[in-house]
C-alpha cells in the first residue's frame, strides 16, 4: 500500500476528516450550536382582533303562589232511630177461638160481597193506564227526507213495526203522470233513539221505482214489505243496511201487470208462527206470495176478480170492450175469520171475498197457479174508486171504507148499504183506520190536509177533532195507528212529511161496555 493511502486510513479510523486541501472538499465533522430563529403567528393575530364576546339567556320568569282552601265545612252523622223491642206472642198465648168466633160472625156477609162483585160488570174493560193524562192532540215529530221532498214525492205509505217504536214510509207519487222509472225511497225512524234527528232517517233504502205501500212483518221488527208501481213485491231486511234486500218477486208472468196498491201478512194455515205475503193490484189480481231460497218469492196461491164473475147484485157499467178484470186498490181482512176478507175497487164497490173459495177465475191472465174467483157479495157502491178499507177489530161484521166522493162508508157484512155515511171533504178521502184500543174511535185522511178523529160515541155525524196537518191545503194521503203505543198516530201528506201525532186521553182509553155501545148505535142507525 501506498503512503498516501495509509494516510487517509487513519484519519478515518481516528474520526476526523480528511483536511481540505483542495476546493469541494469536506473538513472533519463537528457539533455546531446556531441562534433560535422565531417565527410570529399572523393567524393568531387576526383570530384575535375578529374574536366576539357573546351571551344569551331566557327572559326572566314570572312566578306566583296560589293557595285555596274551603272556608265553609260541616259534619253530618246519620244513624237510624234506637231499634225497639217487638214482643211477639206464643203460639201458646194467642186466642184462637176468639179468631174463630170473629170469622163465622163475618162469613157470610164477606161471601154476599163477593158474590156481588163476581156478577158486576163495573169494570168490564177496564185497564190501568200508567200513562201520563193528555189533554189535547199535539205533534210529537215532524219526520222528513229532504232528497225525497226535493224530487216532490208523496209518503205513499206508513208502516209501525211490531215493537210500536219504529215508523217506517215510502216515497213515490200518487198523482197523474207516469212514475214508472221515478227513483224513489224506503226510510225508517227509530222513535226511541236517543239524539233524534227528523231529518235524517235511521236507515234509507233506495228503490228503482216509485213505492206504493208498505206493512211490517207482524213478528219479525226488522221485515218489511213493499209493493211498487213496477208491480213488483218486495221483502227487505233492515237489520241488513249495507243489503238489505231480502227476496222479490221479479219480472215474471206472475208478477202483476200493474202497480200494487196495498201488501198485507198472513199468518198460513195450520203455522200460526209463519207467515206468507199477500198483493192487490189494479191489474184485478189477488197474490199469495212464500219467500224461497235465492232471495225470491214464489207465487203459491191466486185471485182475479173479472166483471162476469161478480155477483149478480152487482151493478156497473157497461166494461170497455174487451176489459174483464176489475181493478183493486185496497184490501181489509177480518180480525175474526182468517180466510175473509173485503177488497176495494176503482169502480167504488167494496166485495166480499174468501180465500176458501174453489171457483176457477175466467181469465186469460198468465199465471204458474190456477186462478180462484173471490168474490162472494158486493155492497152499495161509492160514487167514485176507493182508496182505503179498514175492518173493526171489535166487531165480527163491521168495516170502513173512504173513496175519491169524500164519504166514509159505515158498511155491515149482512147488508149491501151502509149503516152509516159521513161526508168529511168536499176532496177525495185517501185513508181510513179504526182505533186499535176504542170500539167507537177511527180517523180519516182527507184531500184538504187533514187528519179527522171521529168519537161516535160523542157524535156520529161530525169529527170530534179535526187537526190540519198542512198548512196549504195539501192532500194527507196515509195514516196509522200505533197498536203498541197507542198514543201514537202517523200520517203522512203530499209535502214528503210523516207527522206523528200525540192523542188525548179521550181517544186511547176505552170506556167501561164500549163493545156493546157499538153494538147499539149499529141498531139504532140501521133502524
Amino acid at each position: 500500500m501506498s503512503s498516501g493511502a495509509s494516510s487517509k486510513s487513519e484519519a478515518l479510523a481516528s474520526g476526523g476528516t480528511e483536511s481540505a486541501k483542495g476546493p469541494g472538499r469536506p473538513g472533519p465533522l463537528q457539533d455546531e450550536s446556531l441562534g433560535v430563529v422565531s417565527v410570529p403567528s399572523h393567524w393568531r393575530g387576526i383570530q384575535g382582533i375578529r374574536a366576539e364576546t357573546k351571551s344569551c339567556q331566557t327572559a326572566s320568569i314570572a312566578t306566583a303562589e296560589v293557595s285555596t282552601q274551603a272556608w265553609k265545612h260541616a259534619d253530618v252523622g246519620v244513624q237510624t232511630e234506637p231499634p225497639v223491642q217487638v214482643s211477639l206472642l206464643s203460639a201458646s198465648q194467642q186466642d184462637d177461638s176468639q179468631l174463630a168466633a170473629f170469622l163465622r160472625r163475618v162469613e157470610g156477609m164477606v161471601i154476599r160481597e163477593l158474590n156481588k162483585n163476581w156478577q158486576s160488570h163495573a169494570f168490564d174493560g177496564f185497564e190501568v193506564n200508567w200513562i201520563q193524562q193528555q189533554q189535547t192532540v199535539s205533534c210529537l215529530h215532524s219526520l222528513a227526507y229532504p232528497p225525497a221532498q226535493e224530487q216532490g214525492l208523496h209518503v205513499t205509505s206508513i208502516s209501525w213495526n211490531t215493537t210500536g217504536s219504529v215508523v217506517a214510509c215510502s216515497y213515490g207519487r200518487l198523482d197523474d203522470g207516469d212514475w214508472s222509472t221515478l227513483r224513489s225511497f224506503v226510510c225508517s225512524w227509530n222513535l226511541d233513539r236517543c239524539g233524534l234527528n227528523p231529518r235524517q232517517p235511521s236507515l234509507v233504502i233506495e228503490v228503482p221505482s216509485a213505492v206504493m205501500c208498505l206493512a211490517f212483518h207482524p213478528s219479525q221488527p226488522a221485515l218489511i214489505a213493499g209493493g211498487l208501481y213496477s208491480g213488483e213485491v218486495v221483502v227487505w231486511d233492515m237489520s241488513r243496511p249495507e243489503d238489505s234486500l231480502l227476496w222479490c218477486t221479479g219480472l215474471t208472468d206472475d208478477t202483476h201487470t200493474d202497480p200494487v196498491y196495498q201488501v198485507v201478512w198472513l199468518p198460513m194455515p195450520r203455522h200460526s208462527h209463519r207467515f206468507q205475503l199477500l198483493s192487490v193490484a189494479t191489474d184485478g189480481k189477488v197474490l199469495l206470495w212464500q219467500g224461497v231460497s235465492a232471495g225470491l218469492l214464489q207465487l203459491t196461491e191466486g185471485f182475479a176478480v173479472v166483471t162476469q164473475q161478480l155477483p149478480r147484485n152487482t151493478k156497473l157499467k157497461k166494461p170497455t170492450r174487451g176489459e174483464t178484470e176489475v181493478g183493486i186498490t185496497a184490501v181489509a181482512f177480518s180480525s175474526f175469520d182468517p180466510s175473509l176478507f173485503v177488497l176495494g175497487t176503482e169502480g167504488g164497490f167494496p166485495l166480499k171475498c174468501s180465500l176458501a173459495a174453489e171457483e176457477a177465475a175466467l181469465t186469460r191472465m198468465p199465471s204458474s197457479v190456477p186462478l180462484r174467483a173471490p168474490a162472494q157479495f158486493t155492497f152499495s157502491p161509492h160514487g167514485g174508486p176507493i182508496y182505503s178499507l179498514s175492518y173493526s177489530p171489535f166487531h165480527r161484521n163491521l168495516f170502513l171504507s173512504a173513496g175519491t166522493d169524500g164519504h166514509v162508508h159505515l158498511y155491515s157484512m149482512l147488508q149491501a148499504p151502509p149503516v152509516t155515511s159521513l161526508q168529511l171533504s168536499h176532496k177525495y178521502l185517501f185513508a181510513v183506520r179504526w182505533s186499535p184500543v176504542r170500539p167507537l174511535v177511527f180517523a180519516a185522511a182527507s184531500g184538504e190536509g187533514d187528519v179527522q178523529l171521529f168519537d161516535l160515541q160523542k157524535s156520529s155525524q161530525k169529527p170530534t177533532v179535526s187537526i190540519k196537518q198542512t198548512q196549504d191545503e195539501s192532500p194527507v194521503y196515509c195514516l196509522e195507528f200505533n197498536s203498541q203505543q197507542t198514543q201514537l198516530l202517523a200520517a203522512g201528506d203530499a209535502k214528503g212529511t210523516v207527522t206523528i201525532w200525540q192523542l188525548s186521553t179521550e181517544f186511547t182509553e176505552q170506556g167501561p161496555r164500549e163493545a156493546e155501545d157499538l153494538d147499539q148505535l149499529v141498531m139504532e142507525v140501521a133502524a
